[in-house]
C-alpha cells in the first residue's frame, strides 16, 4: 500500500485487474479507474470485488455496455443494476458519459444514471466527441455530482488538444488530461493549470507509475510554488 501522501497533482490510473490495482496503489495513484478487459467496457462484478480487496485507493468503475456513447432504456436498467452491485462491492464512484444521436450530451441518460445518490462521478471522453464543444462543456456543470471530466482536448489524443485542455483547466468541472498522454505533455499542461492526469496501467508495474507520480508532483508543484 502507498506510504506517502502526495499534495500536488492528482494521478488517475486505468486498471483492469487486481494486480494492476496493486501496482497502481504501490506506485502512488490517487484514483483507480476500473474497466473491463476491453478498456472501453464495464468490468465484471467479481473483478470489482477483487480490485477492492487489493487496493484501498479511491475506486471508480466504468459503466458502459457497448462501444460508443449511445445508450437506451433497456441498457439503462442494467447499468443502474450494475452501479448498485458495484457500490455494494466497494466502488467509490463511477465513470460514464452518453451522447445522443445529434452528438450532444445525453443529459437525460446522464441524470438518470447519476440518480439522487451521494457518490461522485467522472464524465468520460464523450466530451471530446461532442459536435458543439462550447455547448457540451457548458452543460457539464449542470449535471448532478459530476466532479471531473476525462478529456484529451481532441477527438484524437492529447497531442492534438493541448491548447484546448489548457483553456478548460479553470472551468467549473475539473479536467483530467487523458488519452495518449505522454510525459513531455505534463510540463506544458501543468503550466497551463491542468493538475489532474490519467494514465493506463503499465506492464512495467509500480516503478513506471511511480515515475509518473514524481513527474506530475514536480511539475504541478513547481507551478504552485
Amino acid at each position: 500500500m502507498r506510504q506517502a501522501v502526495y499534495m500536488a497533482g492528482t494521478l488517475h490510473v486505468y486498471v483492469k485487474t487486481a494486480y494492476e490495482a496493486e501496482c497502481a496503489d504501490e506506485g502512488g495513484a490517487d484514483r483507480l479507474i476500473l474497466t473491463g478487459r476491453d478498456p472501453d467496457l464495464t468490468p465484471e462484478p467479481d473483478t470489482v470485488v477483487k480490485v477492492r480487496r487489493a487496493s484501498s485507493v479511491h475506486l471508480r468503475v466504468l459503466l458502459r455496455l457497448r462501444p460508443g456513447y449511445i445508450t437506451d432504456g433497456g441498457e439503462m436498467t442494467r447499468l443502474k443494476g450494475l452501479a448498485f452491485a458495484f457500490r455494494e462491492a466497494g466502488a467509490d464512484g463511477f465513470v460514464f458519459s452518453f451522447l445522443n444521436a445529434l452528438s450532444e450530451i445525453d443529459l437525460t441518460a446522464c441524470r438518470e444514471l447519476a440518480g439522487d445518490d451521494t457518490w461522485g462521478w467522472t464524465f468520460d471522453r464523450a466530451i471530446d466527441a461532442a459536435l458543439d464543444q462550447e455547448q457540451a462543456w457548458s452543460e457539464l456543470a449542470g449535471l448532478p455530482r459530476v466532479d471531473s471530466v476525462l478529456s484529451a482536448g481532441s477527438a484524437r489524443e492529447v497531442e492534438y488538444g493541448l491548447d484546448r485542455l489548457i483553456a478548460r483547466a479553470h472551468g467549473p468541472v475539473p479536467v483530467v488530461a487523458a488519452g495518449g498522454l505522454r510525459p513531455d505533455h505534463v510540463p506544458w499542461l501543468a503550466r497551463g493549470g491542468v493538475d489532474q492526469y490519467a494514465i493506463p496501467s503499465s506492464p512495467a508495474g509500480a516503478g513506471a507509475i511511480r515515475a509518473w507520480r514524481r513527474l506530475i508532483d514536480d511539475e504541478v508543484g513547481r507551478v504552485r510554488h
